[in-house]
């Protein structure tokens, strides 16, 4: 005798349910993360803080002393707080010397890098682009010391032009460029000298939460220099972690700049 579904029923049994799809969310690069905050990334990149602000934030006009506003140059990864994402890095660190040591402003600095983004063809950031290293520098460069009326906007010398590329060069070395030519390392300077400085310390965004590590061993400066506040001598972190002592004593001027 065969038995009869209850009328009603579906002779099979019911689909499962599944909870309905969430909208899958972009995924961000590393190198655009909100990182740094402006004393750590003007620590990294060796600028004073009140010029990385400048560079970030821009700066306010001051009638009282006849100072004009300038808008910013680097547009930083977060406002609220204030956070800088290792792109961002990136452009503090190249643009470090042009306002220290050949006192070029802002506004300067911005009009020269809009030139090289249109006459290259580069949308945004042209300074974490490999190809402002191999084409840019010199119409940056060029763009720089031209002439606003009779009026030169840096020194005009070939010893003028020299100084400058030869800061944007030195600085562009240490940088690493992934397959698509985008920065995705830094080499920081930790010692006072710039030329000859071994590639010791390295920032990368997808190695230790983007803090400066030993190059090559993923160890973090800032344990580094914990242990060293805490008593420990160069000597014995190098041979605890097995690196050369020079690693450690760079490691510790990256984060005790008056260390080692």
């Amino acid at each position: 005798m065969l038995l009869r579904e209850p009328s009603g029923q579906a002779s099979t049994s019911d689909p499962p349910c599944y909870p309905p799809l969430l909208p899958v969310k972009p995924t961000v690069d590393p190198r655009d993360r909100p990182a740094y905050t402006l004393a750590e990334a003007a620590a990294y990149a060796r600028v004073r803080v009140p010029t990385a602000r400048e560079w970030v934030l821009g700066r306010p006009a001051r009638a009282s002393i006849g100072r004009q506003g300038a808008a910013a140059v680097i547009k930083p990864a977060a406002t609220d707080p204030c956070l800088l994402s290792f792109s961002n890095l990136v452009e503090l660190f190249v643009l470090a010397d042009l306002r220290r040591d050949h006192g070029v402003s802002l506004q300067r600095v911005r009009n020269a890098l809009r030139y090289v983004k249109g006459t290259l063809g580069i949308e945004e950031r042209p300074l974490i682009h490999a190809k402002f290293k191999t084409d840019g520098i010199d119409l940056f460069v060029e763009h720089l010391v031209g002439r606003e009326g009779n009026t030169a906007l840096v020194n005009a010398s070939a010893h003028g032009q020299l100084g400058l590329r030869e800061a944007l060069e030195a600085r562009l070395e240490r940088v690493e460029w992934d397959a698509h030519k985008i920065a995705r390392r830094l080499f920081p300077f930790v010692r006072p000298e710039a030329a000859g400085q071994p590639r010791t310390i390295m920032i990368d965004p997808r190695m230790g939460f983007g803090r400066p590590v030993i190059a090559d061993t993923g160890i973090r400066t800032n344990i580094i220099a914990e242990r060293f506040r805490a008593g420990e001598s160069p000597g014995e972190l190098a041979r605890d972690y097995n690196v050369d002592p020079s690693a450690i004593e760079d490691a510790l001027r990256c984060e005790i700049p008056t260390a080692a």
